[in-house]
Parts: structure tokens; sequence; C-alpha cells
């Protein structure tokens, strides 16, 4: 082995001694390019240090401005550039060692007439998220160069170029698309799960919906979350007026669509939404012509806590959209007053006002239940107490001697209001009141 390459060996196990990775560039190629080289070598090392790093391991190593190069060492009369290394944990293992550099390839050109052409592509250099995209100013999301060529260099793209495309409201190229849709099964083989979920959380509230619906075109919601996709295959009645009928899956994108309407920007909210009816999955059953979906709330919250905690959610957020999940079907019923105090004592039920609102927007049915629960809000914060009187229609009569009629109805009426106003407190206060009452009329 030549001085200059043992020197690039020494510097390199010094790297490596010192808890990071690094090694020579294409060893083979680059002792092409200084077999007519005279005092003066250059050669290309790859690292996962900086340059502050490296300026403590090494120091007489000099920053640069050249593209691509994060640092220059001069030393032995040679001449050794650094360059950033590939530490994405989703790139094509084929594609993660640094074959080739621009100043490799300049060489072999210059000395060896060997065409760019024919080296390999993948050049190492610092992590950039819009790094493989042409400028989404074009007004598309699309992978530079061969898509396919380009989507093995990080499989973390097609998840971007999905989050891209629904953060920007911009359409995904073509030939992009395919692309993403071809390699499906390699981007959720190579990308860790927390790495797809830390661009899923990127992903605007509003425009999650979009996100979703790109996954599913794509393929990847149906390994991703299966149990997701598959409510495609489900059809339920949209408005039970019109005799309409929609698949599940669309049901649900609709509600994540209107959601945001009135709690925007309410990220873990949408999540809810997405699972509110994955519970149909497993409770659906054919009964005279229509599916049902007995309980799917409570089976639907079970499920959910399977699937964030696969997709690696921390437990405080399942532990919210579990709920959410489980009690999104309250709000739908025509609320008694113990029903409705029930209701308000959940912690999250204005989420859950909101969730079966976009429910009732997304099928176009009627707003009787919701607008009786409305109303019936504002009695959840009566005392209970006071919610019905302390004396019924026959014990006014019989205090009062009083005979059946509309006159008995008023006393009651009248009773209520005394109690709700705090001028009537007790049982006995009551019977004075009416008997009182009773002479007025």
């Amino acid at each position: 082995m030549s001085e200059p390459f043992k020197d690039a060996v020494g510097i390199c196990k010094t790297i490596m001694r010192n808890g990071y990775d690094a090694y020579i560039i294409n060893e083979r190629l680059q002792k092409l390019t200084i077999e007519d080289k005279g005092e003066e070598v250059e050669l290309d090392i790859s690292t996962d240090l900086d340059f502050k790093r490296l300026a403590k391991l090494f120091p007489n190593i000099q920053p640069t401005e050249q593209q691509d190069v994060t640092a220059i060492l001069r030393e032995g009369g040679n001449i050794f550039y650094f360059y950033t290394s590939e530490t994405s944990n989703s790139s094509h293992p084929e594609e993660c060692v640094s074959r080739m550099t621009p100043r490799l390839l300049k060489a072999l050109e210059q000395q060896h007439q060997i065409p760019m052409s024919a080296a390999c592509p993948y050049i190492p250099k610092a992590q950039d998220p819009y790094e493989g995209f042409a400028e989404l100013s074009s007004g598309e999301v699309r992978l530079l160069g061969i898509p396919d060529q380009t989507l093995k260099k990080d499989y973390l793209m097609g998840i971007r170029a999905l989050r891209f495309a629904a953060n920007y409201n911009l359409p995904i190229e073509t030939n992009t698309k395919i692309a993403i849709i071809r390699s499906c099964k390699r981007i959720l083989d190579y990308v860790p799960v927390p790495e797809i979920m830390d661009e899923w959380r990127k992903v605007e509230a509003e425009n999650m919906y979009v996100f979703v619906s790109l996954l599913f075109e794509t393929m990847l919601l149906h390994g991703l979350i299966p149990e997701l996709a598959a409510l495609s295959r489900l059809t339920q009645v949209k408005n039970s007026k019109t005799g309409e009928t929609e698949d599940v899956f669309t049901h649900t994108l609709d509600v994540m669509r209107l959601y945001p309407e009135e709690l925007p920007y309410d990220w873990f909210g949408v999540v809810a939404c997405m699972f509110h009816d994955v519970g149909k999955l497993y409770t659906a059953e054919e009964v005279d012509g229509r599916w049902q979906f007995l309980q799917h709330h409570r089976v639907g919250a079970k499920v959910t806590r399977k699937i964030l905690t696969r997709l690696n959610f921390p437990q405080e957020d399942v532990d919210l959209i579990c709920d959410l999940v489980r009690n999104h079907m309250r709000f739908h019923f025509m609320l008694t007053d113990k029903g409705i105090r029930k209701f308000k004592a959940l912690d999250e039920y204005p989420r859950l006002i909101e969730m079966v609102r976009a429910d009732i927007k997304a099928r176009d049915t009627t707003y009787k239940e919701f607008n009786h629960n409305i109303k019936m809000l504002e009695r959840a914060d009566i005392p209970e107490e006071a919610l019905d009187p302390f004396l019924n229609g026959n014990e006014i009569m019989q205090h009062t001697g009083l005979k059946p009629g509309p006159g008995v109805g008023i006393i009651r009426e009248s009773l209520l209001k005394a109690q709700i106003s705090g001028d009537v407190t007790n049982m006995d206060e009551a019977i004075e009141y009416v008997i009182d009452q009773a002479k007025k009329s």
C-alpha cells in the first residue's frame, strides 16, 4: 500500500476509534487517478463527522467552499478531502456506500477519458429535505432524473413526496407517482416506521385527508395500515332519506376534510377522525341486505390502540386518540339531562362534538339530534337537583287541594324556576311556595 493510502487509512482509524464511521472512497479508482501524479496526492474520504468534530481530531484541518466537501486536510504532502457519509436508514442497501465524488469524476475524465456516465452515480453530500426534488415552483412534485433511480438513494423521499403534495396542494408528476407505486414494498421494507411518522407529523391537519388518500393511491396505506385501506371494500348508507351509499374509506376522508373547518390545526382530532370507523371492518354484518356495524366505536378503539402502538405513537397520544374513537358516537343520540352531564364530564367533549358535526356534514343528514344536544349542553351547568321540581303534579295537588288541570302544570313550572333561581332550596320551602302560588291563582 502506497504511503498516501496508508495515511488515509490512519485517518479513518482515528475517526473510527472515536466512535464514528470513515472509509476511503473507491480505493481502486482513486489509485488510477494518482498513477501519473507527482509528489502531491489527492484522496477522498467519507465520514459522518461534521467540520467542527473533525477539527477536534485534526487541528490542521481547514474548511472549504467546494461543493459537497466538508473539509480539507493537508498532511505529509498529500491532500485529503472529507465528504459527508450517507446516514439515512431508508436508502437502498446498495446505495448507502459512497463510490464516487465530483473530484474523482473529473480526474477520471481528464486522465483516463472515463465518461462520467460509466461511473457510479452516487455522490455523498449533506442531507437536505428537498434534495432529489425539482423546484416546487414548477407546479408539481417531481423527482429529479430517473425517478426510480433517484428514489433508491433514499426511499423516504417517497413519503416526503406525498407530504409535499398534500401541504403545498400540488399534483405529483406522473412518472414520480408510478415510481413510488412500483417501490411501495421497498419503501415499507427500508424506511423505519419512526421516520415515516416523522414525515406524517409534518402534514398539516387541514391537508391530512389528501396525504392519506395519496398513501392509498400509491398502495403504501395497504402495507402501513391495512385495516384502514380495507374500509374501501365496505359499503354503507350515506343518507337514509336519499338511499345514497358510499364506501367507508371515502366517508372517512370526508370527515377528515370537514373536521378542521370548526377546529383548525387540531392534528390529533383529525387522526381520531381517520380511525373513527376502523371498527366497522371487524363488526360488519349484513342483515336483510344492509350492513350493520354494531359497537364499532368500542371495537374500533381497541383496534386503533393496536395500530398506533405499531406506529410507535407515544402512550399519551394513543390514550387520547383511542378515547375519541371510543366516545365518538355519544353525541349522535338525543341525550337526556343525565346523558348530557355524563358527556360533558369527558375531557375531550369539544372535539367529540366536532367529530359528530363533521360526520353529519359528510353524510348530508339531519341535525335534529345534534341541535337538541347543543341546547341540552346549556342545562348541563344547572345543578342536578334543580332539573326536576321538588314536588310533582300529584304532590302539588295534595298540598294545595287543587283539582287536575293546567293550573297544576303552571305552578310546577313556576316551582322549577324558583329552584333554579335559588328562591326555593328545600322541600319545606317548596311546599310553602306551591301553597302560596295556589292562593294567588
